[in-house]
């Protein structure tokens, strides 16, 4: 039984049935999930987002399936995760995580454990597209 069922990291659009799946079992009495989405605005923008571009380290999947298991960090239960990268348009997903444990603290602990690793840990950075054609970078933690 592996613990972490997805750790992914992927140009294709995150299917959030496949991770509530993967998550499900008989001893799984909460399932927590978390969908991160390209919003139409940043506080720091001048000017409305009308997307995003996220680009990975080669290292990003097996730094992803690290970041699952520590956020598991011994409990039982299953976790699913997945990053996108390329060109996100307002409303994609770019973060999805399930979490299935025997109890809901366990299953909302972890899963907040583990969107707050991604932000700090993950090799990913982003591009910022505005409205009026300026971009911005933000790496880890931003």
């Amino acid at each position: 039984m592996m613990p972490v069922r997805i750790a992914r990291i992927t140009a294709e659009p995150l299917d959030v049935a496949a991770h509530l799946s993967a998550v499900g079992s008989a001893t799984a009495g909460a399932v927590t999930s978390f969908i991160g989405t390209v919003r139409d605005h940043d506080p720091d923008a001048a000017a409305p987002v009308t997307g995003l571009h996220y680009e990975a380290h080669p290292d990003a999947e097996a730094t992803l399936r690290r970041i699952a298991d520590e956020a598991l960090g011994g409990r039982e239960g299953d976790v699913a995760v997945s990053h996108r990268i390329g060109d996100l348009s307002v409303g994609d997903a770019a973060v999805v995580i399930a979490v299935g444990t025997a109890h809901r603290a366990e299953a909302f602990e972890v899963c907040r454990e583990l969107i707050e690793a991604i932000k700090r840990e993950l090799p990913i950075w982003k591009q910022q597209v505005q409205s009026d054609g300026t971009t911005a970078w933000k790496g880890i933690g931003g």
